[in-house]
């Protein structure tokens, strides 16, 4: 899982991600899986988001939605990855979540020519679908990657500007045709990937265990 040291450094990945605490993530699929069930299967999303990152040739930066907290059993897995690919981690800033994309994609901006967020319940973004959406920056100042219930997997930019994702209704089936308008607005160029698909339901998760081959019951994926 180590990073190529040929890496292309002209560009970067932004893996999101919530700290991996039971009753906080994955909360739609406690009906189906139970609270420590959920757990699980954050826990597993994000170490496949990370594989999937991490075999793009490009850096990737961690970052996390609050404080590392070491003693956390919860996260274990996910530091013991991270740190073995030797990649860094930061923590989110903003009130929302527009706040803080724009913030990292501005502060990862500053070193790198293209940055890309990739959410960590997006295991559908393949490597070569990574790739892709650093290809789109060349010709264009942002990307973005649909998801099936009106949303993104990914956005990427090659420039930011003050704003330019305020006024979304996260988590609502508006939120890609109101990111496109704001973008629309504020003047930026944008490109959509085909779309992709997250994991939020039951019949989401059941759909990735299929595309990992997973055998075992779910809930207990670890």
């Amino acid at each position: 899982m180590l990073q190529n040291p040929d890496t292309v450094t002209s560009a970067v990945f932004l893996q999101f991600a919530k700290w991996p605490e039971a009753g906080r993530v994955k909360t739609r699929l406690v009906p189906a899986l139970g609270v420590a069930g959920a757990l699980q299967a954050h826990v597993t999303l994000v170490r496949a988001v990370l594989d999937n990152l991490c075999a793009t040739g490009y850096p990737v930066q961690f970052w996390w939605d609050r404080e590392v907290l070491d003693a956390d059993p919860g996260a274990e897995l996910i530091l013991d990855d991270v740190r073995a690919a030797g990649i860094g981690q930061w923590v989110q800033q903003g009130d929302t979540l527009g706040e803080r994309m724009t913030a990292a994609l501005g502060e990862a901006l500053a070193t790198f020519e293209r940055a890309v967020v990739v959410g960590s319940d997006c295991p559908s973004v393949d490597p070569g679908y990574a790739r892709d959406a650093v290809s789109a920056l060349a010709t264009h100042d942002v990307v973005l990657g649909p998801s099936d219930d009106g949303g993104y997997v990914l956005i990427g930019a090659r420039r930011v500007v003050p704003d330019m994702l305020a006024g979304i209704e996260w988590g609502t089936p508006a939120v890609l045709r109101q990111t496109c308008e704001r973008l629309e607005r504020l003047g930026l160029r944008y490109c959509l990937l085909e779309p992709r698909w997250d994991v939020d339901e039951p019949e989401d998760w059941a759909r990735f265990l299929k595309m990992a081959g997973e055998t075992q019951p779910a809930g207990t994926a670890g």
